[in-house]
Order: C-alpha cells, then sequence, then structure tokens
C-alpha cells in the first residue's frame, strides 16, 4: 500500500490512539511494539503520510517537550528518536513498492537531495520530509544528519539533483546554512530550507537568500510540486548582510572560550550559591553559558534580538525545572554584557534579553524536535 492510496481519511480517534501506543512504547523502549503500533496503523487503513507526520512528527515533538521539562534525559531522548527512526525505515520498506503518486504536475519525478546542515545532528524532521516525498512520487538522495557543505556540493555535482532541500533545527546554525544555501546556488541549483532555526514565518530563510521555505513537510511538498522554486534575483551571499561588517559576531564567537570562562568565574560573587555547585553542576552551567553565547553570536549574525530573547526566556523555563536560581540567568546576562563593552549590538540585545526574563514568563520550549 503507497502513502495514497487510503480510501479515507482516517479519523481523529484512529491517529490519536496510534500516538498514545507509539508513546507508551517509547517510554518502554519497546522497539517492536513501536513498530506494530504504526505497521498496524497502517494495515488498518492509515495513509503512511499521516502516520509520518500525525504520529511519529508529532510524537517526536513531546519526546523534545519531555527533555526540555526534564522528565526524562537526554539518554532516554536519544533512545526514543532512534527507535522513531527505525519505525520510519520499517514503514518505508513497507510503502517501498513503486506505487506512489507522481508528482502533482504530472510530471516526470523530480529528484531532491533532503539533507542536514553541516552540524545538525537532529535528522528525524529531514528524514520525514524525504519519505513524504518518496510517497509523492519524488526521487529522492536522502543523505542525513550533519552534511559537511564541500560534500553536499561534491554530490549535487555526481547527481541529477532538480532541487536542494536544507534542514536545521537550531539557529547557532545560521552562519552555516547560509554559507550551504550559497554554494548550492553558485553552482546553479535551487534551495529550500525548513525546520526551527529558519524562525516560525521563515524570516531567516528570506534573510539568508533561500529560493523557498516551507513551515512543515506537506507545504514543502506542495512547493516542489509546483516546480524547483525560482532563484531569487537579489539575494544576500554568504558575506553580504551588512550589519556583519561592524565584526561583533566574529569577535563574539571567536572569543566563546575566554567568555564562559569570565561569566562561570563571575557567578560565584553575583550568585553566592554557585559556589557551592558540585563539579557537574559547574559543567552544566558551562554549558548552559555556552549556549548562551552560541544563540547572542546567531542573533547578531540575523541582526535580531528576538532571536536571543526566544532563546533565554526558553532557558529560564528549563532552568527552573531544574531548580537554578532565577536570578543566575539575569546575572549571566549582566556579565556577559559588561565583557561586551565595545560591541553595541551585542549589548543591545543582552539588554533585550535581560528585560524580556523580568516582563514575561518562559514560553514553553521550542525545542529542536518541533
Amino acid at each position: 500500500m503507497s502513502a495514497q492510496t487510503t480510501t479515507s481519511p482516517p479519523s481523529t480517534a484512529d491517529l490519536a490512539a496510534t500516538r498514545r501506543q507509539l508513546w507508551a512504547a517509547l517510554e518502554a523502549r519497546d522497539e517492536p511494539a513501536a513498530t506494530a503500533a504504526v505497521l498496524g496503523a497502517h494495515d488498518a487503513g492509515v495513509a503512511a503520510e499521516d502516520l509520518l507526520l500525525d504520529v511519529i512528527g508529532s510524537v517526536q515533538a513531546r519526546v523534545g517537550a519531555e527533555w526540555a521539562t526534564g522528565r526524562i534525559g537526554v539518554a532516554q531522548e536519544h533512545a526514543a528518536t532512534a527507535i522513531q527512526d527505525r519505525v520510519v525505515a520499517a514503514l518505508a520498506h513497507r510503502t517501498a513498492d513503486g506505487t506512489g503518486a507522481r508528482p502533482e504536475t504530472g510530471e516526470a519525478p523530480r529528484r531532491v537531495t533532503v539533507a542536514c546542515v553541516d552540524g545538525e545532528w537532529h535528522a528525524l524532521p529531514a528524514r520525514l520530509l524525504a519519505e513524504v516525498l518518496r510517497g509523492r512520487g519524488f526521487l529522492v538522495d536522502y543523505l542525513g544528519a550533519h552534511v559537511p557543505t564541500p560534500h553536499l556540493i561534491a554530490h549535487l555535482h555526481q547527481t541529477g539533483t532538480d532541487v536542494v532541500a536544507l534542514s536545521s533545527s537550531l539557529p547557532v546554525r545560521l552562519p552555516t546554512a547560509h554559507a550551504a544555501v550559497t554554494a548550492v546556488q553558485a553552482i546553479g541549483l535551487p534551495v529550500l530550507v525548513g525546520g526551527a532555526a529558519f524562525g516560525p514565518d521563515g524570516r531567516y530563510a528570506r534573510l539568508l537568500g533561500a529560493d523557498g521555505w516551507a513551515p512543515d513537510a506537506r507545504a514543502a511538498a506542495r512547493l516542489l510540486a509546483a516546480g524547483p522554486p525560482r532563484t531569487h534575483a537579489a539575494r544576500p551571499a554568504a558575506g553580504e548582510l551588512p550589519h556583519l561588517a561592524d565584526q561583533e559576531y566574529t569577535l563574539v564567537t571567536r572569543a566563546r572560550t575566554q567568555l564562559v570562562r569570565q561569566v562561570l568565574q563571575g557567578l560565584e560573587d553575583a550568585v553566592p550559591a554557585t559556589a557551592s555547585y558540585t563539579d557537574r553542576q559547574r559543567e552544566r552551567t558551562a554549558e548552559d553559558i555556552a549556549h548562551i553565547v552560541d544563540f547572542l553570536g546567531a542573533s547578531l549574525y540575523a541582526d535580531d534580538a528576538e532571536l536571543f530573547t526566544g532563546f533565554v526566556t526558553w532557558t529560564a523555563g528549563i532552568l527552573r525545572s531544574r531548580g537554578v536560581p532565577g536570578d543566575a540567568l539575569v546575572a549571566a546576562l549582566d556579565l556577559l554584557a559588561d565583557a561586551q563593552h565595545d560591541f553595541p549590538r551585542a549589548r543591545a540585545h543582552l539588554a533585550a534579553g535581560r528585560r524580556a526574563l523580568l516582563r514575561v514568563p518562559a514560553p514553553p520550549a521550542p525545542g529542536p524536535h518541533s
């Protein structure tokens, strides 16, 4: 049975029941049960595309949310994601019978290369897109997670790809994504991008000059069915974002290690409770500070303080779930601001983050799996 041959749409109850079964299997780390839940629903007439996006994708979003709130650990999150990936493979083998629908234009299948940008390890969203496109009749080269741009370009030179779909979940990958978009366009191919890194409205996709952006796999499939995106006449190339001329992004990212050390030391005076942290607590605090610096760098690259404020308010919720004092995050931003006295944009973004922490409660976690 192909992704397009279901005679009637699944009911909300069918999908909800399958999601519950899949979640229970993931909690128990029971791969056979997880596979049985999804394949059983497929046998009962639920389309593969609905299972991929409305069951597997939805449950993966819950995995990310459970990790963000501290209800599951990193190891359990990784185990659940690995099982999900193998369930996708089992469903793909079930539907790989050559009967998938042709693209909606009725033309010969177009070849799409789907890949994650260099440094992006959250590959499941890209995998789901690849399987949705296959189910709709496209020819797909799925390259997986963390594809260095030179290797991506080498692959494209060796294949007849018509369009490249790039996925990235974290805004800290925006500079790398920009380089990949520019390199692909330089060899004459259009680029469609997607994932949380590009903002909920695709604002960073437009900033970086991507030829198209899609909020989800179904939207991406519709765009590609209409034909490869047309290249923008005036798109920014790597290094041609005017605000980068001040070098703040480059200097902040180069000083990352020094900034983390400086803030970690300063916290002991600013928040006395941190002076008694265990080695493990200090290690996690250093990781949190490093993420703050990384997101500050991303917000400077995009010249968008909202990118930074969204991250710090989300981080506040994560830290609360760990029992970390709320004033520690504010103090960390103040210490970073003190270290950025020559960088007006960085100080403005840090000040915006501080105001956001004092003004609003932390929103639900966006998470890399959403």
